[in-house]
């Protein structure tokens, strides 16, 4: 029976002694995977920390987990991150998913709540890898179900089920991305100021819902960046949109303003930063502006505030509109451009006529350099609706 023992004895200990190694080497795989995260998200100027890591080659955890932003002060706690189905990839990683758990936080009176965030088939390339957007974190989608803000006992501010899209730049084609939220609230008579307050209940807006969506592309190769679309729709009022095309927006350009804000953030407080100012604009100049709308689709709103701005002076919304449309012609000769005026003119009129649609456009007939943009703004700035091709037109779709 002694024998059985130890021979049992010795076995136990052979297996600890095996196994010490292993789970080593398996958590060394986990950290390693974390320090790739971690180094990824330094290049896009966050920090990344944690208290510890657990796991293997293929699921991690880490514990304690914290961000900072440059240049926003401390680092913000975000509890446990997981990183689900991690498979190697060309030397670097793909994960199927990393999560977030819920958390929360407050500032003054307001607490934020916000539900655990997922993303999807995120890319970690290796660190010598030649891939145009190995130094950024990838991920195909993202879902968030639920932000929350309160003061005190009253919900503030509520966001449901977002969502975004990436379709990654493959084969020299365009980066494509979709983004949403379902349902937006938001409670506006918790607004102090007497006279917004007094404006929001005029128009019946103490209580707010909609939603919003967005998309657009990025060629990485040549900078083309389109926002084609970004839309916030408020039920029962209306929606406002926009869109802007631009160019020169490079990984090069990217890399020096990440590398501008680390020298901004460095800066001791008070200190002076108008250098840093400076190199902000210079860089800018290598962006070129190919377009731009800001549009709103009316959903009632208009008539509302014609008919509260009546009632503050005793008159008809017919009355105020009238006054609106006699004003605006004296506004435009300001620009010194009668066909600009024109345009405007007949766009406002028609508008409040039949309030449908009304829309800004600035569509120059070929890239405008911003820094054409710039000395056109100091020199002659009435010259600039005519170099950015501006437009105003209203009810069409």
């Amino acid at each position: 029976m002694t024998q059985y023992r130890s021979a049992f004895s010795k076995l136990a200990l052979s297996t600890v002694l095996f196994t010490l190694p292993l789970n080593a080497a398996l958590a060394q795989d986990a950290t390693a995977v974390a320090e790739r995260l971690k180094t990824v998200l330094a290049a896009q100027n966050m920090t990344l920390g944690w208290t510890s890591v657990t796991g293997d080659a293929s699921n991690a955890v880490l514990e304690g987990a914290s961000i900072a932003v440059v240049g926003e002060g401390k680092p913000f706690s975000i509890g446990k991150v997981t990183l689900s189905g991690i498979t190697e990839e060309n030397r670097g990683y793909k994960i199927e998913t990393v999560s977030t758990e819920p958390y929360s936080f407050s500032e003054g009176t307001a607490k934020i709540e916000v539900s655990p965030l997922t993303l999807g088939n995120v890319t970690l390339p290796a660190t010598d890898s030649t891939d145009l957007l190995a130094s950024f974190l990838m991920y195909e989608t993202a879902n968030l179900d639920n932000v929350s803000v309160k003061i005190g006992d009253k919900q503030a501010f509520q966001m449901t089920n977002f969502q975004a899209e990436v379709t990654p730049p493959v084969d020299g084609k365009a980066m494509e991305f979709t983004g949403s939220a379902e349902k937006f609230t938001a409670d506006l008579s918790l607004v102090e100021d007497p006279q917004s307050k007094a404006a929001i209940d005029a128009l019946g807006y103490q209580n707010i819902s909609g939603n919003f969506q967005m998309e657009g592309s990025w060629q990485p190769t040549d900078g083309r960046m389109a926002l084609t679309s970004y839309d916030v729709t408020v039920d029962n009022a209306g929606t406002l949109g926009m869109t802007f095309d631009l160019g020169g927006y490079t990984l090069d350009f990217l890399k020096s303003v990440q590398e501008l804000q680390k020298k901004m953030a460095a800066q001791p407080e008070g200190s002076d930063d108008s250098a840093q100012g400076l190199a902000m604009l210079g860089l800018m100049q290598q962006l070129t502006f190919n377009g731009a709308t800001v549009r709103f689709d009316d959903d009632s709103v208009t008539n509302k505030v014609l008919e509260y701005l009546a009632k503050q002076q005793n008159m008809t919304a017919k009355d105020i509109a009238n006054q609106a449309k006699a004003i605006v012609p004296f506004l435009m000769m300001e620009l010194n451009n009668p066909e600009l005026a024109t345009q405007v003119t007949s766009a406002v009129t028609a508008y409040l006529d039949n309030p449908k649609s009304i829309e800004i456009a600035a569509k120059p007939a070929s890239p405008v350099p911003f820094a054409l943009l710039a000395a056109s703004g100091m020199s002659n700035p009435k010259d600039l609706p005519k170099t950015l091709g501006l437009t105003v037109t209203a009810n069409q779709d």
